[in-house]
């Protein structure tokens, strides 16, 4: 978990005041989360979670917010953002940046089987239908350009082999989106940091999908990728579960159905996926901010996925090349 700016009772209580939440009963670090500052609240009003932004600024954070708003008006089970009496859900605390969202109901589900990676399948596939009306454009800020910009300065801490295995990758992926299936894959509003510990389950049914402070416009294809590196492996060794993997890819296509560069480029989104966290959690480990709390989660986590995904393409005989197609075998 992370606390990196300190929030007094009392000060947190006149907040919540001023916002029109109620009295405050009793307040908790949140658990979980390395990004921004975050709280549980009750009031007499209700339960909530105060999120204090650290590295989003002011400018960028409508996009996240109004887009949680607008997806639980499509009746999507997500935080909604309190407004307060002048409708305004952006305010400032500790001269950070600061949000009050409804409290969801459940628990994460840390060791899925399949009928949880089926429901978190069509969970995504309906966030995805119901964000492409969304209007405000914010691209993915750790995308292909963070990762170019922050390989060169994680070199200095990693190893020989991981030095080639980061900037090898970095090469590939740079291709594979300069090519014209790429641009060609379906894109909106993506979640992009669908982990296990961001959906809540309740009664076995998913009851809530948390933490949309990673989200930007990207291709749909990046944000199955990151579910299907998470949701669908073997957390010791970064192997694919067949099992789980065909019940989250099932579910998803039953709500809305791949078109043919999706078919032929999720190999490479997969890896793309596993590059963008290897990348930021080197970064977390190596180069950290100053924190009250803070657990830092472990890079070699996803350098194995990305490593196995890599040896998944190798043996499947999937490469690039700028003349070819993505998926044709070597000749």
């Amino acid at each position: 978990m992370a606390v990196f700016t300190e929030v007094p009772y009392d000060e947190a209580a006149a907040f919540l005041r001023r916002v029109g939440l109620g009295n405050l009963r009793a307040m908790a670090v949140c658990s979980g989360g390395i990004e921004n500052t975050n709280y549980f609240v009750d009031t007499d009003r209700g339960e909530y979670v105060l999120t204090l932004f650290e590295r989003l600024a002011w400018e960028q954070l409508p996009f996240y917010l109004h887009l949680m708003q607008h997806l639980a008006g499509r009746g999507l089970p997500v935080p909604k953002p309190a407004p307060d009496a002048e409708g305004r859900i952006l305010h400032r605390l500790k001269g950070k940046p600061a949000t009050v969202v409804g409290r969801l109901r459940g628990r994460c589900e840390l060791s899925p089987d399949a009928r949880h990676c089926g429901a978190v399948g069509d969970m995504l596939a309906r966030m995805h239908l119901a964000g492409k009306d969304y209007a405000p454009h914010q691209p993915n800020l750790r995308g292909l350009p963070w990762w170019t910009e922050t390989v060169p300065a994680l070199l200095p801490y990693v190893r020989k082999d991981q030095c080639k295995l980061l900037l090898d990758e970095l090469d590939f992926q740079t291709k594979v989106a300069a090519s014209p299936g790429y641009a060609a894959l379906p894109r909106g509003p993506v979640h992009a940091d669908l982990f296990r510990d961001n959906v809540m389950f309740e009664g076995g049914c998913l009851s809530g999908v948390l933490d949309f402070y990673f989200a930007g416009c990207d291709t749909f294809l990046f944000d199955i990728g990151v579910c299907l590196n998470d949701w669908c492996v073997d957390l010791g060794n970064g192997r694919i579960d067949a099992v789980r993997r065909a019940a989250f890819l099932n579910a998803y296509q039953s709500v809305r159905p791949f078109v043919a560069e999706e078919q032929r480029l999720l190999p490479a989104l997969e890896r793309a996926a596993a590059l963008r966290f290897w990348i930021s959690r080197l970064w977390d480990c190596h180069i950290p901010r100053e924190a009250a709390v803070l657990k830092v989660h472990d890079p070699s986590h996803f350098e194995r996925v990305l490593r196995q995904r890599v040896s998944d393409a190798a043996g499947a005989g999937i490469f690039y090349l700028p003349e070819r197609t993505l998926g044709q075998p070597r000749p």
